[in-house]
């Protein structure tokens, strides 16, 4: 299988509660839950229309002894985890986990010099989400890094992944600025406020009815602690909390409003069909 280099190809989350995580998402994203354990790791596929979007698996005791917490983290497709994970440690990041043969492919967990972190995955073996995909129901459609220096962040990640500067939203409380892979827009970052957390990825996964699914959130033990929020472009957003604690975002478009889930965002296209302008 052909690894899209530079772009997110896999999504993983690592939970105090593997049963419950499962659970909470196939109520409030819609995905189906399949056992795809090994004889050395417990590990639960999320399906979208019975194709795998993401995964789900334990966080180990040793790293919830050094005060690891629940958290969603991206893969991005690499030609060499090897030689990516090598650079990054000459551009500033750290490698967390060495590359190594895992279930789902040769990866490795690192962070870029402001201590956000990430994946690498070269080979993926559940069916790598193509950029064509981001555009779909339960899928993640957009990635945005709250960072603690924007234009730094910009400049590693287009140095490691060539990742560009697309169009930014420049408003009263700072730039966000879009990035763009192989020339489709991806995501956007922005300079956090200090009394955000550590910078951090977070990812939006798309639904139907943002309403509704701030509602199914609540109602299965999470929280929705921004929005849902209407965006220039005409899409809604929500960002959320899952019961262990892991951070995520919902897009969407609001039916009660009379539009239709669209392609379209405010005059920009990643050609995957996002529909929102996240702002944190």
């Amino acid at each position: 299988m052909v690894d899209h280099h530079g772009h997110f190809a896999w999504y993983e989350l690592i939970t105090t509660d593997p049963a419950g995580a499962a659970a909470f998402y196939t109520t409030v994203v819609g995905w189906g839950a399949q056992d795809a354990s090994t004889s050395d790791l417990a590990y639960i596929l999320l399906t979208s229309e019975g194709a795998p979007a993401a995964g789900l698996m334990n966080l180990p005791e040793d790293a919830r002894r050094m005060g690891a917490t629940p958290r969603w983290m991206g893969y991005v497709g690499v030609k060499d985890a090897d030689v990516t994970a090598n650079r990054i440690k000459r551009l500033g990041g750290a490698v967390y986990v060495p590359p190594t043969d895992s279930n789902i492919g040769r990866v490795s967990v690192v962070a870029d010099p402001q201590t956000a972190t990430y994946g690498l995955v070269r080979g993926l073996k559940f069916g790598q989400q193509r950029p064509a995909d981001r555009g779909k129901r339960g899928r993640v459609g957009w990635h945005e890094l709250l960072a603690a220096d924007c234009e730094k962040a910009l400049a590693f990640y287009g140095e490691l992944f060539g990742w560009q500067k697309a169009a930014a939203d420049i408003g009263p409380t700072g730039t966000y600025q879009l990035f763009s892979a192989d020339g489709q827009t991806i995501g956007g970052m922005f300079t956090k406020r200090p009394e955000d957390p550590v910078p951090f990825w977070l990812y939006y996964f798309n639904i139907d009815d943002i309403d509704a699914a701030a509602e199914r959130v609540k109602a299965a033990g999470g929280q929705v602690f921004k929005g849902p929020l209407q965006l220039p472009s005409g899409g809604w957003i929500a960002q959320c909390r899952d019961p262990q604690g892991a951070a995520f975002a919902l897009q969407g478009a609001r039916s009660q409003d009379g539009f239709d889930w669209s392609a379209e965002w405010g005059g920009f296209s990643s050609k995957g069909r996002l529909v929102t302008e996240p702002r944190g």
